[in-house]
Order: structure tokens, then sequence, then C-alpha cells
């Protein structure tokens, strides 16, 4: 399927600037390619990156060596002695003293805004960031474990973590990696049920969480956790708490450090973790059920972060990454620690705060930084991120591009399409880059040069859109919690799309074949069959969840461990893995017909009217369902159309509107070359992005089936021409 745009111009013209472009092309051309060793990045590219080490379909796969393609060894750690999270901040302190480790944006001001539908939101002006250099946060780390230590809290005993992405909670996690507490951790979006069960089962005393989290999330359940004795709060005012129940005392933050540095409770001595001990119990909401702790060792961070490093080219403490994605996924806390075994800068941000804000309101103090987002401050060079941001981003762009003049438009195109051709052949236009996709590139600060998705599929139309405006490739990785985040990642000179990369050197995939499914090793062109992984970054499994464990985990006859991850993938020639369906999302229509949920949703996630979409399906229905968040912006432009007015819950309730939005989805699937059976044929439109407190609990920003059902029982009734 071609993703270059449309060229809407007098084929005159064009037949000019292509003969321009091409004049242009060879006159620059072999200078450009002696120079910029084009040649060695074609080379690396289409160099086969994984081999099976068995000869056999099913593999095992592992990484080659980029030196000889010999067959690589798995890759425990990364720097000799560092076997332990404590160890990886140590060589940070140690190597990198004085260079900025951990930043945040001072807030100028707070002021509440309220909204039409009657809700209060805060709004925040934010100036520069404010640094800790790595001295300063090995410090404060070593001060709030020992304070934590003071306040009782034991080593190898549980401690939890419920906050915002956020510069405390990196200290934090570091304290307690140091202290050897291991460390819980609990997204910020799971409901009130799912916090009480994980602090439960861990047997939590001491948690970790924020003013606001505190108010909106913790306060309710407290008395649904009756071990809890201490709550301390990162934020530092206010001091005082009244009103919480007898037993449980809340602390600030800086207090708990003053504690801790006091000489008496320095000198006490500290028990440092072995490389066996658990770092992390990471809690997930799981496609169906209550939340899984996933049990993380050391070692077992340390070969996922080893493995995520080597495929980042040239990294070291020149790099500056923008963390913004929750510290209770594995895909952020990883790629945290590995810019902190690289002396690079984190600065902090959020979704809300990430872009530039559009507002002419201007504040007294320093005007000109006052709406600039996190991106335009801080110039990262290395990010993570989720497609849903870069579906966003991409959308955004495009609805951008329409709204151009017809001659900037064409520019656009022509520069868009020009620069499609040549990065498939391995090369950069770097005229086109300042000149066409400067202003582009600039929305995520203008000097990125590595973005890493992870989480969800990212289809090829947005991977190729941020490849050509944004100027840097897109390493595009496949790993789960179960396994650190850790299993591929696409090398950063392979401009292939819809493939996640060969095996990271700290693991290795064989694919076991699913007879239901219909995939086998032996299948052609390519070997298909259920991903499999082996390595030192295989977790320790489910805390106290034996069956789970026997299900989903076992040890090979050498003692290493694999994960069955229920996700169906192919192996190319190359050796770079492709992720074609999942068990659990496969559902075998009335007519027998199988349909994958999941490959509908990536489909139409890049249609302009959809911000996020979940397709649901019953086996005894003969069609697809679709729960539809609509782009405001386009739902409203097309209520104006048809002349409807209201307010925006009322626009997505009304049939009409969803009938509409019913026939440009199915226009889009119908380009996106998916079947009949395979397109929704009802769909409901939510005012609300989904929150637990809509039902739908997100875990990397994938929806969940079963609390759907759960939640819109009626309607998905309702839908299937029930009552």
């Amino acid at each position: 399927m071609t993703m270059k745009l449309k060229e809407d111009m007098n084929p005159l013209l064009l037949q000019v600037f292509r003969s321009v472009v091409w004049v242009y092309s060879v006159i620059t051309f072999l200078p450009w390619y002696l120079l910029s060793g084009a040649g060695a990045n074609l080379d690396r590219a289409r160099r086969v990156k994984a081999r099976s080490v068995s000869g056999r379909p099913a593999g095992p796969y592992r990484a080659t060596n980029h030196e000889d393609g010999s067959q690589q060894k798995l890759v425990s750690s990364l720097h000799p002695g560092v076997d332990t999270l404590d160890k990886v901040m140590d060589y940070g302190a140690a190597r990198f003293p004085e260079r900025n480790c951990l930043g945040t944006r001072e807030v100028l001001s707070e002021e509440d805004e309220l909204q039409p539908n009657g809700k209060v939101f805060k709004k925040v002006i934010l100036g520069e960031y404010q640094w800790m250099s790595y001295e300063e946060t090995h410090q404060a780390a070593v001060c709030f474990g020992s304070g934590l230590a003071a306040l009782g809290q034991r080593p190898q005993c549980n401690i939890a973590i419920f906050c915002e992405t956020r510069a405390e909670w990196m200290i934090a996690a570091q304290a307690c990696f140091i202290y050897n507490f291991p460390l819980v951790t609990l997204y910020s979006t799971l409901g009130g049920a799912a916090i009480a069960h994980g602090l439960n089962e861990t047997e939590i005393t001491h948690i970790i969480t924020s003013k606001d989290l505190l108010h909106s999330r913790l306060k309710d359940i407290l008395l649904e956790v009756p071990r809890l004795q201490h709550i301390i709060v990162v934020d530092s005012k206010p001091t005082s708490w009244p009103g919480f129940p007898r037993g449980i005392m809340v602390h600030n933050m800086d207090a708990v450090q003053e504690l801790g540095s006091r000489p008496d409770n320095m000198v006490v001595a500290r028990r440092r973790p072995v490389p066996s001990d658990i770092a992390v119990i990471m809690y997930t909401s799981g496609s169906t059920g209550i939340p899984k702790g996933v049990m993380i060792s050391h070692s077992n961070i340390i070969a996922g972060v080893t493995g995520m490093a080597e495929r980042i080219p040239d990294l070291d403490e020149t790099d500056t990454y923008i963390g913004y994605l929750p510290l209770a996924h594995v895909l952020e806390l990883s790629a945290e620690m590995v810019c902190i075994s690289h002396g690079c800068c984190i600065g902090y941000s959020s979704p809300q705060t990430l872009a530039d804000q559009v507002n002419t309101h201007t504040h007294r103090a320093r005007p000109e930084q006052a709406y600039k987002g996190d991106t335009s401050v801080l110039k990262p060079t290395l990010m993570a991120a989720v497609p849903e941001i870069m579906d966003r981003i991409y959308k955004n762009v495009m609805t951008k591009v329409e709204e151009m003049s017809s001659v900037q438009r064409t520019l656009f195109v022509l520069a868009y399409n020009y620069k499609m051709e040549q990065i498939t052949k391995g090369y950069k236009t770097p005229l086109c880059d300042s000149l066409v996709f400067g202003k582009v590139r600039s929305l995520l600060g203008g000097h990125m040069r590595v973005l890493l998705s992870g989480g969800a599929p990212l289809s090829a139309a947005t991977q190729r859109f941020m490849n050509i405006c944004l100027c840097c490739p897109v390493g595009q990785g496949y790993g789960l919690t179960e396994t650190c985040g850790a299993g591929t990642i696409s090398e950063m000179w392979d401009y292939s799309t819809g493939r996640v990369g060969a095996p990271l050197i700290c693991s290795e995939i064989t694919l076991k074949d699913w007879e239901e499914g219909g995939y086998y090793s032996t299948d052609k062109p390519h070997p298909r069959g259920e991903i499999v992984i082996g390595g030192p970054n295989v977790t320790m499994g489910y805390y106290k969840n034996e069956v789970k464990n026997r299900e989903d985990f076992f040890v090979d006859s050498n003692g290493q461990r694999w994960f069955c991850t229920g996700d169906i993938g192919e192996f190319h020639p190359d050796g770079c893995l492709k992720i074609i369906d999942r068990k659990k999302d496969l559902v075998k229509l009335q007519a027998g017909e199988y349909v994958s949920l999941g490959k509908v949703e990536a489909m139409l996630k890049n249609c302009p009217f959809v911000d996020n979409i979940c397709a649901y399906a019953n086996s005894d229905q003969s069609y697809v369902i679709g729960f539809v968040v609509p782009n405001q912006k386009q739902l409203m432009a097309l209520a104006e159309q048809r002349g409807l007015r209201g307010s925006w819950e009322e626009i997505c309730n009304n049939p009409d509107m969803e009938r509409d939005v019913l026939h440009i989805i199915t226009e889009a699937a119908l380009s996106a070359k998916l079947e009949r059976f395979e397109i929704p044929r009802k769909i409901r439109l939510s005012a609300e992005p989904w929150t637990p407190e809509t039902g739908l609990v997100t875990d990397a920003f994938k929806l969940k089936r079963k609390e759907l059902k759960s939640h819109y029982q009626e309607d998905i009734e309702r839908m299937y021409g029930g009552k």
C-alpha cells in the first residue's frame, strides 16, 4: 500500500519540478554519498540482523554481531561489576557527578479555569528547567532511603509508589533500590478496587504518593488497606495533613529526607541488594480480571536496559531525554534507567505540557516562556512515545496541511513524497529538512535524533510521517512487563515499516505453533507462531499467582527462563519480527470467520475522525461493533456542516452523527483493505476519553475489552439487536 500524499497540481509543473529535483540530485549525489557514509547505512539496513540458532524455522532467533554477522551470545550486563540498580546510580554519580540528571520546570503561577462543562481545569504557567546533578540526585536518594528506614521500612519488605511521572518518583525509586526495599508500582489510572487489591496483596505499610492522587484516589480507600501506617507525599506543601484515619501518619518527602540525613540515621548499616533480589513488583492492569503484580529482579532490569541501550546509536552523556509516560509502566522505567546508566539528562514533562500552548494570555513573569511547551524549552534528543501520542501529532499536522494555501500544500506534498523516495533508498534530504520540515520538527524541540515507540502497534503511515516530518528514525520496539519491556527494537537505519526489529542482545525468541489460529513455524513464505521470549530479562513471574506462573512461564534444561506472550509473530529473512496477531484478540464470528480486533483498531486509528477506538465482537454474532472517541475538532465541523447544534455530549449522542461517522470509518476501513466482516457495522460515540471513571482502564494505552463489556453491556445488546 502506497503511503505517498496525493500530488494535486498541473502535470506540466509537476514534470518541471521533477526535472529540477533530478538535476539537483545528480549534481549533489556523488560528493554527499562519499562524505555521509550512506553506503554503509544501506548495508547495515540490508544485513541479516538475527538468525535461528538451531537452523530450524521455529528458532530460537538471536541477534547477529554487527562486525562479522556471527551469532551473538546473550548479554546480561552493561558495565563490569554493575549488576544491581543501586550500582547503576553509584556509577552515574561517580562518573558524571556535576552533570544534570533530573530536571523539572519551575512553576511560575497556577490558576483554576472553569470549563464550559462545569469542570475545573488547573492552568499552570511554567518557566525554565531547574536541574539536580547526578551527585545531588544520588545524595537525595540516600537521605530519603535512610529516612524511610528510620520510619520503620525494612529491607526486602515491599513499599509502594503511586505517583505521576516526576523527578521525585525517580529519587524515591533509587532510594528503594539502594536500601533493598522492593518497589510496588501502580498506574495512577487504576480504579480504587484495583489499587486496594495491589496494596493488600503486597502487604504495604508505607506508600509514596502525590498531593493530588492522595486526595483524588487514595483517601477514599484508606480504610480498605488495614496495614497502611505511613503516607509520604512528594509535594513540599502543605506540611500538615489533618483528617486522616487514626494509625496513619502523613509525611512530606522533604521531612523524611531531613530525618534520613541526621548523623545517627546515616550511620546505620544498610543491606545492599544482590542481583536476584526483587527490585520492582509492577502491577499491570492485564487484559482480563484483577491486576497482576510482575516480580522483576535487579538482574532482570539490568539485562533489559543492556539490550535496549545497544540499539540506540552513539548514546552518551550529551543526550537529553524527555520523560512523560507513566513511570509505573516498564517502557518508561527502562528508558530512564538506560539514560541514568549513560549519564544523560532527564527532563520531566506530561502529555498536557509537551507541546506549545496556543493562548494569547501572557504572564508578567517572562511572558516569552509562559506558554512554551516542554519540548521547546528542553530540546530533547531522545524520547519514548506510544502510538497514541504519535498518531495525535500526525493528525494535527495533516489537518494543518489541509488548511494551507494551495501553493504551500503543493510544496509540502512534493517535498514529502520526494523525501519518502530518498529515505527508502537510505539517503538523507538536508535541504528539504531545513526548508520544508523545520517547523514540524520544532514541535518536538528541533533536536530529536531517536524516537522509541512501544506499548502498542504503530501504523506504517504514522511511522513514515515521523521519519519524514520529524527528521529522525523511529525505533519500533516490542516487549512486555514480563520481559522488562525488552524483546526486540528495530535498528535506527532500518526504515522499513510495520516490523519491530530483531531480538535484543539480551533475549532470544522462538515461534510456537498455534493450531487453533492456523499459525505454524513451517508456514511459507515466513515462519509464524506464538512469540516466546527467553533470556536474563524474563522476569521472576507473577506475585502470589502460581497458577498463572505455570501457564505463562517455564524454565528450559539450561536453566533459562521463558515467557509465552500470547502474541503471534512472523520472522522475515533478515531476522526481523513482525507482530501479526494476538491470541486473545482473535474472535471467531458466527459464520466462522476469524477477526483480529487489534488489527481492526490499528487500521482505523489513522482515520482523522478517530482519536481512539475499541473494536468488540461476540462469537455468537456475525459482525464487529466499535466504541469510538471522536476527534472533537473534526466532529464539531461535521455537525456544523449538517446544521446540528448542541453540547459536545449531545453531538456525540446524536444518531445522525453516529451514522455519518460510521460511514466515514467504513470508507477508511475499505481503503485500508479490511475485509467486509472486519469492518464495524455499528458504533457508539463516547464524549469522554476513556478512563477508570468511565469504566475503561488503560494499560500502555490499549483498551481493555473486559471493562468495556461490563460498562457498556446495554449498548452492546442494543447494537447487536437485543433489548
